[in-house]
């Protein structure tokens, strides 16, 4: 049986399995695998303490994003606006529960657990701490990224703005910006391999 310190210093192909040992590697570097070139593993230019600092900004235009209005509608001198949340609400009241909770999932739910892990992640990781949820919440947090979908609301609400303002007067509100910055944070993380914590500055 292959032993603990073994295990670490082995990296897996997940394309085709091959197994290699671990050589260390500049900031930046990345290892591939010489029989199908997928990405082994690499390192990152930006650290845990800077990467912290970066999710935790998303969180705080997170929360902005959220309790500001997204747009404000002005037809014939009546206006209108509404939130995130407003919005799924008016959803869920007119029978359209299916898209109400997809929109909260992908937009709200999603996004916020994935911040929050990685907050509790690099945190850990500049403690030099490695308790034994660490590797779950790893892989918890590589299974939901896949359904965080900030980028694509974005350009809906992006498209919608264009179809409107031919009919009414479209004012852009706190919360566009906010999301619109919170995009391309979650970008930066997204591009962030999480899995770069279980080796860097390992305890």
């Amino acid at each position: 049986m292959m032993s603990a310190n073994m295990k670490e210093t082995l990296a897996a192909c997940h394309d085709c399995d091959a197994l290699y040992r671990r050589v260390p590697l500049q900031p930046g570097e990345q290892a591939r695998c010489i029989r199908c070139n997928a990405v082994l593993y690499r390192t990152s230019r930006i650290g845990p303490d800077a990467m912290l600092a970066i999710v935790l900004t998303a969180l705080i235009t997170f929360v902005i994003a959220n309790v500001f209005p997204i747009v404000e509608l002005s037809v014939q001198g009546i206006t209108s606006s509404s939130t995130l949340i407003g919005s799924v609400h008016a959803l869920w009241g007119d029978k359209r529960e299916i898209v109400a909770t997809l929109v909260l999932a992908t937009t709200l739910m999603v996004p916020l657990l994935d911040m929050l892990i990685m907050v509790l992640l690099t945190s850990l990781a500049l403690m030099h701490r490695r308790p034994p949820y660490f590797a779950p919440l790893l892989r918890l947090v590589q299974t939901v990224r896949p359904w965080g979908m900030i980028e694509i609301f974005m350009l809906g609400v992006l498209v919608s703005l264009v179809k409107l303002s031919a009919m009414a007067s479209v004012v852009p509100g706190v919360a566009l910006w906010a999301f619109a910055i919170l995009t391309l944070l979650l970008a930066l993380m997204l591009s962030w391999d999480p899995a770069f914590l279980w080796t860097e500055d390992e305890p």
